[in-house]
C-alpha cells in the first residue's frame, strides 16, 4: 500500500505526481501487464539474448 503523507498548503497536483511516481518504481502495472498472457520459458530466454545482443551493438557502435 502506498502511502503519500501531504504536507499543510501542499498542491493536490504535485501530491498526485509524487503518488505516480511512486506507483510507477514499484512496477505494479508492468506486472499486471506481464501476467495478462503466458509466455514460454524458452521465449524469454530469447528475447533476453536479443536484448543482450542488442544494447551490446549498440555499446559498439558508440565506441567506434
Amino acid at each position: 500500500m502506498l502511502i503519500i503523507p501531504i504536507k499543510d498548503g501542499e498542491n493536490i497536483d504535485r501530491a498526485l505526481k509524487r503518488f505516480k511516481r511512486k506507483f510507477d518504481k514499484t512496477g505494479a502495472m508492468r506486472q499486471l501487464r506481464a501476467r495478462k498472457q503466458f509466455i514460454k520459458p524458452s521465449v524469454k530466454n530469447r528475447q533476453k539474448i536479443q536484448k543482450a545482443q542488442y544494447i551490446q551493438n549498440l555499446r559498439d557502435s558508440e565506441s567506434i
